[in-house]
């Protein structure tokens, strides 16, 4: 009956369903009801009549609007299956009775050529991470393709070929609404919310096993790349951003962990906190992973509408499915929208990303692109599959690698990672009620950095009642009636006073030294700071992103992470200038803290997780600031 039924859905050119295979699930789940096409996250309809309603949505990119962030607008809709049936089909018969003729393409290719792409790397990498506009971006090219086949058939195809050849995916699934037809195997949920406990899973760093399989030689290899360790920490902390935003408890990592495949093996932590907003408000607030778009968010976004020629569609939004839980409320469950297949008026789309960093190379990055629009194609069986591609049933795969997790080596390598990381964000962190600031307040000031809201719980641990504030809303009375005033980090240049947000910080860290009134200025703030107080600034010859070091703060060594491109530079071996004493580096001079008369300043990003050394260093600023 539910395989006809299926079938029924699938002739009716005006139905619209929704085919998902949950990881190691035996059943496909199909869902199907009435298309309803909103404006916002809000309009979601999770009620009608006062009843709780199951929701299936597509969120596409242009709804990071809703965040204040901008986004080329395509007019994709943020498309909401209404459901009113859902069933779970066994996934062995489904697979008997979904067509698996492989689907010819006609005309493939890139719509942007290969040298004008490797252009684009170039100048992402000068124009914007070399002027501290960002730690890394993500800008995305399409893969093209004419296609002659019924579409619903086409994609029934494609849904079955990744049933058949993928494996490890979080989810596996089949949209096909009039007008927005969508097949792909996400690797992993962006944000998941259960029984008021919100999920993140940052993934970074992919090992390829090596013919005849991984063994803990090469495994303990890939480990220790410090690259690859970096940049997970990196994407922690941005994730960590968002929780901050949504979670009461600002969010606890645990981990690291591999996440292992037939073929792969990836690294990853699971991030967890409590909170009781509305799911459409947590999917707001953690638009869009990192991953795919970059950081810092907000500035991300402004690159990628710089840089790409196209709308992004639904690339790098989530597929979300609201479910009414025990509560009278509904949990959320959504995955990234990548690895995905778009078919419209018969033409195929594969979006697919790199993510650049400063040492990119432009051709690197044009291979990458190449590498990921194949495995789609692969995957869906579109062109010849690559050897290595995941199988759900593989009897060549390599065994024994599950054993390895095991392996006490390799587990104490993976444990020795949080030895460098900060014990606020993975123990439990109290409530603030004690803590050495109560009853003060404070202002922090967004200066386009999210970091700010990981900032913010901090403070509210050390007992202060703080609000964010972003910079072009800052009022002059607010601030001056906080005890203290948090002047936040964010991208560009600090020199450049043409910019209004550099010129607006500005303002605010010369206001609050006029009035001489507590002040703690972090990163961008700060080298606004060192110039104020007459310290250079100039550019660093490698931008110190993602990079943990030891440095000294007035007596004390500190472990902190450290996310500049510029820095204030004053000369070797001084400790101080006129109005501040100066904690520098005695080598290069690079200023990374001062303090003075109700102020105090850092470079690095006490916040961060890679800050061990974090949150003892900002209640001792914090106390200078305010004595």
């Amino acid at each position: 009956m539910t395989l006809s039924r299926l079938a029924e859905l699938a002739a009716d050119t005006t139905a619209s369903f929704v085919l998902i295979a949950r990881d190691d699930a035996d059943t496909v789940e199909l869902l199907s009801g009435e298309v309803v096409d909103v404006d916002l996250l809000a309009d979601i309809p999770l009620t009608a009549g006062g009843v709780a309603r199951e929701v299936f949505a597509m969120v596409p990119y242009r709804q990071v609007r809703e965040r204040g962030f901008v986004a080329q607008d395509d007019g994709a809709p943020l498309r909401c299956l209404v459901v009113d049936e859902h069933v779970h089909l066994p996934t062995d018969k489904l697979l008997g009775a979904l067509p698996q003729t492989p689907i010819p393409l006609q005309d493939a290719g890139f719509d942007i050529a290969d040298d004008d792409y490797a252009t684009i790397v170039e100048r992402v990498i000068a124009d914007e991470i070399g002027r501290g506009e960002g730690a890394n971006f993500v800008i995305r090219r399409d893969f093209t393709a004419h296609v002659e086949a019924d579409e619903r058939t086409a994609a029934l195809t494609w849904f079955r070929a990744l049933l058949t050849h993928e494996r490890g995916a979080y989810w596996t699934f089949a949209v096909v609404t009039p007008g927005l037809i969508a097949v792909g195997a996400s690797p992993e949920a962006h944000v998941v919310a259960r029984n008021g406990i919100v999920t993140m899973n940052p993934i970074s760093g992919t090992f390829r096993h090596p013919a005849g399989g991984a063994t803990k030689e090469t495994l303990i290899e890939f480990l220790s790349s410090a690259k690859e360790t970096e940049e997970l920490f990196m994407v922690v902390d941005e994730e960590l951003k968002m929780m901050s935003a949504v979670c009461s408890d600002g969010g606890r990592i645990t981990g690291p962990h591999l996440k292992q495949m037939s073929r792969l093996t990836h690294t990853e932590y699971m991030l967890r906190g409590r909170s009781r907003l509305d799911p459409r408000d947590i999917l707001r607030e953690t638009m869009f992973a990192p991953t795919v778009t970059g950081s810092p968010m907000q500035n991300a976004c402004t690159v990628i509408r710089r840089h790409e020629r196209r709308p992004r569609g639904y690339y790098s939004g989530v597929a979300a499915l609201f479910t009414p839980n025990s509560d009278g409320g509904h949990d959320l469950d959504a995955p990234i929208l990548i690895r995905t297949v778009y078919l419209k008026d018969g033409v195929l789309r594969v979006p697919v990303g790199a993510t650049l960093v400063r040492h990119s190379d432009p051709h690197g990055e044009v291979s990458e692109t190449h590498g990921k629009a194949a495995g789609v194609l692969g995957a869906i069986g579109a062109v010849d599959r690559d050897r290595v591609a995941e199988a759900r049933t593989d009897t060549d795969a390599p065994t024994g690698e599950s054993a390895l997790a095991d392996d006490p080596a390799i587990a104490d390598l993976l444990g020795s990672r949080n030895g460098r990381l900060a014990e606020f964000w993975i123990n439990p962190q109290g409530d603030g009620v004690d803590g050495p600031f109560r009853g003060r307040t404070a202002v922090v000031v967004d200066a386009e950095d999210r970091f700010t809201t990981m900032l913010a719980h901090q403070l509210r641990h050390l007992g202060l009642e703080v609000a964010i504030t972003a910079w072009a809303d800052a009022l002059d009375a607010d601030l001056d009636a906080a005890d203290l005033v948090v002047a936040g980090p964010g991208p560009g240049d600090p020199r450049d006073t043409d910019s209004p947000r550099i010129a607006r910080m500005r303002g605010i860290v010369a206001r609050r030294l006029d009035q001489r009134t507590p002040l703690l200025a972090v990163c961008l703030s700060h080298q606004i700071l060192s110039d104020r107080l007459g310290i250079p600034l100039m550019p660093l010859e490698r931008p110190h992103q993602g990079l943990q070091k030891s440095v000294p703060l007035f007596g004390e060594e500190a472990s902190i992470g450290f996310y500049n491109t510029f820095t204030a530079r004053t000369a070797p071996g001084a400790d101080g200038v006129e109005g501040a004493e100066v904690s520098a580096d005695a080598v290069t001079g690079d200023v990374y803290a001062l303090r003075g008369e109700r102020f105090a300043s850092v470079q690095g990003h006490l916040e961060s997780i890679l800050s061990r050394d974090g949150i003892r260093t900002l209640e001792r600023l914090i106390a200078h600031s305010l004595a």
